[in-house]
């Protein structure tokens, strides 16, 4: 179980410390931290899952991004969409131009509730 924790803190050390491969990734990174001062924050980019797809045929905007995030500022954005919406609303140019965002996958969450989310990890 140690070990299983020392790895998940390293991947957040990492995830928030060590560049990334495209400049969308570290614009995001940036966004983020700066507004939500997260304590957690997981980007990971999923553009090959959805390359191959035929609505993606001649679309410029490829990337695909999974992110994790939890921050005290969702305290004040109790339900999902409305969290959802304060990242998008943070991510908005990314979405929008051209070869940025197409596709955002979001895990938000508090402190509170990535901790009963271990507990229940841990349970299991």
């Amino acid at each position: 179980m140690f070990l299983r924790r020392a790895v998940v803190a390293s991947k957040r050390l990492a995830s928030t410390m060590v560049p990334s491969p495209t400049p969308m990734e570290d614009a995001m990174r940036a966004k983020l931290t700066e507004a939500l001062q997260p304590t957690t924050l997981e980007i990971h980019n999923d553009s090959h899952l959805h390359s191959h797809h035929k609505a993606m045929q001649g679309v410029t905007s490829k990337e695909g991004e999974s992110v994790v995030v939890t921050s005290e500022k969702f305290k004040e954005a109790r339900m999902q969409p409305a969290r959802h919406r304060m990242v998008y609303a943070l991510l908005k140019d990314e979405l929008a131009q051209e070869g940025g965002i197409h596709a955002l996958q979001l895990k938000t969450r508090t402190p509170e509730e990535e901790e009963r989310q271990k507990q229940k990890e841990q349970a299991e």
